[in-house]
């Protein structure tokens, strides 16, 4: 993203002193045209999935209220649905990942979205691995584990090996809960494209692409810096994809990984996605140093990523909440602020306009 700058056309500016709320940010998250819920975002973005395990219950806690507020929703990651969750059924994403790890028909009814994680795009290939030492007895009893174990997740679903297999358990959430929307999270690899229409086929109502540079630190440097394709080069192969096939509008594109701030959220959408997930900058917005230590269950100084009841008290969930409530409504505020320096009043107006970015390689000296 460091790369790209956004090209304004001061002559088709808006006035700055129009409304913000006359600027559409909200994205529709199903476009089939089924008999699923309808759900319309707020914004153009949503929490990502982090695992309770891999995160406090504070952390959860704090995104999703957030989200709520906000009007969108957060992702509960692969470690199950924490009662603490259920006052934001409404505004959470429950997911089903290779471990399976906390999945139950209870809370794949209670919630309006399902996803599937087929991939991590910060370590495609290589599966989840939650260290013994983050395993209490909390987490343990929601994973259905051992405390003190280490508890892996493989890298690919053993029952998903075609587009076919995919559907049936596309089919399988809809036994249990027909009216979910169906979310599919994927890795970049080369032929994104094709998994990308195959999931529109399998009957999937968004496609989230998680490209390199994502993950909450666990992930190994050398799989997210050399594994997965960048989400820049990934999300415009795909969208072109799309419209080749004629579905570009009866799917939903969400893009992560390494998105950090309403700048990349726009050149994103340019490139070609709808919206975005976040997950680091919402860290970050807890107070994150950075520290890499996110894998260990003493590790995060600020009491984060971590399920040591003492370093849990580091943080406050309505304190979280506030912090990135703040964040994102400053995000939405600068996204506004560039749709009225394009002269656009919907964030529609903006997918796919390439023309409106520049490589700063090939900008005119």
């Amino acid at each position: 993203f460091d790369k790209l700058r956004l090209v304004i056309n001061k002559d088709k500016s808006l006035p700055e002193d129009l409304p913000d709320d006359e600027i559409d940010v909200g994205v529709d998250l199903n476009r089939r045209g089924d008999n699923s819920h309808k759900i319309r975002i707020r914004v153009p973005f949503y929490g990502g999935g982090m695992s309770y395990g891999s995160v406090s219950i504070t952390t959860m806690l704090s995104r999703i209220k957030a989200a709520a507020e906000l009007g969108t929703f957060c992702c509960t990651g692969e470690g199950g649905y924490p009662d603490e969750l259920k006052p934001y059924d409404d505004h959470v994403i429950t997911q089903v990942a290779t471990g399976l790890f906390g999945v139950k028909e209870e809370t794949i009814q209670r919630v309006k979205i399902v996803e599937f994680k087929y991939a991590q795009g910060a370590k495609p290939g290589l599966g989840g691995h939650l260290l013994g030492d983050k395993v209490t007895p909390g987490v343990a009893r929601m994973r259905e584990a051992v405390v003190g174990y280490p508890l892996f997740s493989p890298f690919p679903f053993h029952s998903v090996y075609s587009v076919e297999d995919h559907k049936k358990h596309v089919d399988w959430i809809k036994a249990m809960n027909p009216r979910a929307l169906i979310s599919v999270k994927v890795a970049t690899p080369n032929d994104v494209d094709m998994v990308a229409v195959g999931s529109y086929y399998a009957g999937a109502h968004i496609i989230h692409l998680d490209g390199s540079y994502g993950g909450t630190g666990a992930a190994p440097d050398i799989a997210k810096k050399n594994i997965a394709m960048p989400i820049e080069y990934a999300v415009p192969k795909v969208h072109r994809f799309l419209q080749d096939e004629g579905v570009r509008d009866k799917i939903t594109v969400i893009a992560s990984g390494g998105i950090r701030t309403p700048h990349d959220v726009a050149k994103i959408i340019a490139l070609g996605a709808d919206g975005v997930c976040t997950g680091t900058a919402d860290l970050v917005a807890l107070e994150c140093i950075r520290c890499h230590n996110c894998e260990r269950g003493r590790g995060c100084a600020r009491g984060i990523a971590t399920t040591d009841p003492e370093l849990m008290d580091l943080m406050e969930h309505e304190w979280g909440r506030q912090r990135v409530i703040n964040m994102f409504l400053a995000w939405r505020k600068e996204i506004i602020r560039i749709l009225k320096r394009f002269g656009m009043k919907s964030i529609k107006e903006l997918v796919g306009r390439t023309d409106c970015l520049v490589h700063l390689d090939y900008m005119k000296r």
